[in-house]
């Protein structure tokens, strides 16, 4: 009997780091659409409340959700990057990510967040 027990608890811990390793690194992709006063992202993982701070900016701007996991900001004057992104994750909790986007982005780029989700 003791085998046996020893056998459930394996597979439990198995079963359960199987599942702890399933989670996604969100990236931001710079659709082509951006530009010097337009920036366009695409995630790979859904999201919601999607800002922006710029390069020595006080304030996080809104971004406008386009489509499935697709955030555009339109700026009439020239964006300063490096960019900062706050979020709201579907499943609970804001994080933010410090100059994720560069200052010189280059559109079509994908840029690795460092957080799992």
């Amino acid at each position: 009997m003791a085998s046996l027990s020893s056998f459930r608890l394996a597979v439990a811990v198995a079963a359960l780091l199987v599942v702890g390793s399933c989670a996604t690194e969100l990236t931001f992709k710079v659709a082509e659409g951006s530009s010097a006063k337009s920036l366009e992202l695409v995630t790979n993982v859904a999201i919601s409340e999607v800002e922006v701070k710029e390069k020595g900016g006080k304030d996080w701007v809104a971004l406008k959700e386009s489509s499935s996991n697709t955030w555009t900001l339109k700026s009439e004057s020239p964006l300063k990057g490096p960019f900062s992104v706050r979020f709201l994750v579907k499943n609970g909790g804001y994080r933010v990510v410090d100059d994720v986007i560069p200052e010189s982005f280059i559109a079509g780029s994908e840029y690795k967040s460092g957080i799992q989700l």
